[in-house]
């Protein structure tokens, strides 16, 4: 087994162990293999069962299912930031004739296109991707469920076409783009279309007696994107690492985080899940992890990573059912996150300062509502509220006394600096609304004026 670069405290890496092992034991699941990354780096892992008459390590392969959804995912994005496809192009621009040619690739990505959850009969994960050998034959007559961009309905038909896209495209199999524009790049050389030794058998575990049966390994054929994939712990470490903080080689932090974004309202009940650009979303108490599920017959796998922990973790077990692998994987998480928490950073000055920023800093007041602006690094701002709740955000310098919202009510909302004639700060406008140094000061450019009689007690 790989050896961890960092050591948890004791009580953490038995607490972790425990965790798989009951797992493991109550699952009744041949084999399971988890482990846990910090900041990138591997700090435990663990096994339990065998897989070929040896404890399986986290160079040993399993089929991850629909984790392959995520890869399939940022080969798409890969295509907008190269600027070859549009978010909000209709599929019928790319891909012609496929019969649901309106719906976006936005939509496809986030399970919001109204698409049938699976193929037509004969069940695609149990039967030869041969019997599926065009899109026709994998969307059936029936395709669209429900109204597009209306609501999540996952769909792997989905990202059938997605995939699609991509060959279509890059006049490239999906394999061998998938290989060249991620696998490579990140050094997933243990990621692979088919099994490559040392790699689990998949199994049935019987519902009523401790004995097995064999499954079946079944090439996707045209399906591939939506769950073909095999890997291990280690490399799926790497790729939540990726996700955490992108990598210009594949897709840049900026594209990333929007993969990790809700793209859909999650359905009536389900509040703390949601689905991004090819992720899926995970509330666990104050604690968001981005990641994805996967199962097909004989394998179960999850990836789940904390950004603002830097914990990321991955369970995968060779059986059909028995073993919740996503929850155990969230669950790592945040037995990590919970007992060692993040260090924070030390304090360090800005490099410099320009001094006109400086000035803007302190209080302003929206209305009567206090807020506080801060100098940020590489010449950003934050404007927060000084008590109580409201709104605020983090902001980007875009140059020209103006600032970019990131986060919050006002992301993507412009911040400027509105001056009066001789070059002194009049006020702040941010999206119309007006902040000034005072609460209602009569010289001051607030909407609709200021009374004349001023500031005054009950009775005046």
């Amino acid at each position: 087994m790989s050896t961890p670069s960092e050591e948890l405290l004791p009580g953490t890496r038995r607490s972790l162990l425990r965790r798989v092992a009951v797992a493991q034991a109550e699952g009744r699941v041949p084999s399971v293999v988890a482990a846990v990354a910090r900041d990138g780096r591997l700090v435990w892992a663990g096994a339990r069962g065998a897989v070929d008459g040896r404890e399986p390590d986290t160079g040993t392969q399993y089929r991850i299912g629909s984790i392959t959804k995520t890869f399939t995912a940022v080969l798409v994005l890969r295509l907008r930031d190269e600027g070859l496809i549009a978010l909000s192009d209709p599929l019928e621009k790319h891909l012609p004739g496929t019969g649901v040619g309106e719906v976006t690739v936005a939509q496809l990505l986030a399970h919001s296109a109204g698409l049938a959850a699976e193929a037509p009969a004969p069940w695609w994960e149990r039967t030869p991707g041969a019997l599926r050998p065009e899109l026709r034959d994998v969307l059936g007559e029936r395709p669209s469920l429900h109204p597009a961009g209306r609501r999540h309905h996952y769909s792997n038909p989905g990202y059938t076409l997605l995939g699609s896209l991509v060959e279509t495209v890059r006049g490239e199999s999906w394999e061998e783009v998938l290989r060249r524009e991620i696998l490579e790049p990140l050094s997933m050389d243990r990621t692979t279309v088919r099994p490559v030794a040392p790699a689990a058998d998949g199994w049935a575990v019987h519902p009523w007696a401790d004995v097995l049966l064999r499954e079946q390994v079944e090439d996707l054929g045209v399906m591939a994107p939506a769950g073909q994939l095999w890997s291990t712990a280690a490399d799926l470490l790497r790729f939540a690492g990726f996700l955490a903080e992108g990598d210009e080689r594949v897709l840049g932090a900026a594209s990333v985080a929007e993969l990790r974004t809700p793209a859909v309202p999650p359905e009536p009940g389900q509040w703390d899940a949601g689905y991004g650009l090819g992720a899926q979303l995970l509330r666990q108490g104050s604690r968001t992890l981005v990641g994805h599920s996967g199962s097909l017959p004989g394998f179960v796998a999850g990836l789940w990573v904390s950004v603002s922990d830097g914990v990321a973790a991955v369970t995968l077990a060779n059986a059909t059912s028995g073993l919740a692998a996503a929850s155990v994987a969230a669950e790592l998480v945040g037995i990590v996150a919970d007992a060692e928490p993040r260090i924070p950073a030390p304090w360090q000055p800005l490099p410099e300062v320009d001094q006109a920023l400086l000035a803007l800093t302190g209080p302003w007041y929206w209305g009567t509502q206090a807020v506080g602006a801060r100098l940020t690094e590489n010449g950003g701002m934050e404007l927060r509220p000084l008590r109580g709740g409201g709104r605020g955000s983090a902001f980007i310098a875009a140059g020209d006394d103006c600032w970019t919202g990131l986060d919050g009510y006002y992301a993507g909302e412009t911040l400027r600096v509105v001056r009066r004639p001789d070059g002194s700060v009049s006020h702040l406008d941010l999206g119309s609304f007006v902040f000034t140094r005072g609460p209602y000061e009569p010289d001051d450019a607030v909407p609709g004026g200021v009374d004349e009689a001023g500031w005054r007690g009950l009775g005046g």
